[in-house]
């Protein structure tokens, strides 16, 4: 687990990035979502764009007006699949290919590292946890460790859990 960087790129997604979301979060890099704001809302692209310029934030949208409005504030995100859409950032230097796993997947909130009552408090948790690092998120009180999801997200990143 890496303590979070302070030159990393920060981010807001909009709706249609949900699991780009949660990857980027998984790789460490601050990502809020659309998903997190009230449905319906008709100037929802405009509240995107201010809050991004607020939050000192990246747009990532696969919309391409809403990126043309954003200017040099956002990234259109041209393809469906999320591998190719991390592929993308990287290439635009904006990311690097690493599993940091230091923030919640759902919320976006920073994790510590778990306590020995959480673990065992936790009916998802591994009975044997030898040789493991647990992390909570105070938010969602979400476990997390590098077990065989970890694993999996690390070959489909094709790299190793950040130091």
């Amino acid at each position: 687990m890496s303590a979070e960087r302070s030159g990393d790129t920060r981010f807001i997604a909009d709706r249609m990035l949900g699991t780009l979301t949660r990857y980027l979060r998984f790789m460490g890099y601050d990502t809020t979502s659309a998903n997190g704001l009230a449905e319906g809302n008709p100037r929802e692209d405009t509240l995107l764009l201010d809050m991004a310029a607020q939050q000192h934030r990246l747009l990532l949208t696969r919309d391409a007006e809403l990126a043309r409005r954003g200017k040099e504030q956002a990234v259109y995100v041209r393809s469906e699949d999320v591998m190719e859409q991390v592929q993308q950032l990287i290439d635009y230097q904006l990311i690097r290919r690493r599993l940091a796993m230091s923030r919640c997947s759902l919320c976006n909130t920073a994790l510590r590292e778990a306590n020995t009552c959480e673990i065992q408090h936790t009916d998802y948790a591994p009975k044997d946890w030898r040789n493991l690092s647990f992390f909570w998120c105070e938010h969602c009180k979400k476990l997390y460790w590098n077990g065989s999801h970890g694993k999996q997200l690390e070959e489909r990143l094709g790299t190793g859990l950040e130091k």
